[in-house]
């Protein structure tokens, strides 16, 4: 796959990840100690320049109280 559509999936997650993390109200920092990385690290899932695993991803979907799909 090449590196454009990847990079877009990134992003595309991020974003979801941050609409999500604020409308629970829950801070970076918060959201990184469940997670047991840094809200850097938040940051960077979120702007898409790390890409989240999918057992990352099951973690913030239990914590956010949302689905895996949202």
């Amino acid at each position: 796959m090449p590196k454009a559509n990847t990079y877009s999936i990134d992003k595309a997650i991020g974003g979801r990840l941050k609409l999500y993390r604020q409308r629970a109200n829950i801070s970076q920092t918060a959201l990184g100690k469940s997670l047991g990385v840094s809200f850097q690290q938040v940051q960077k899932y979120e702007n898409g320049t790390n890409r989240v695993s999918a057992a990352t991803l099951i973690k913030i979907s239990k914590f956010l109280n949302v689905s895996v799909s949202d």
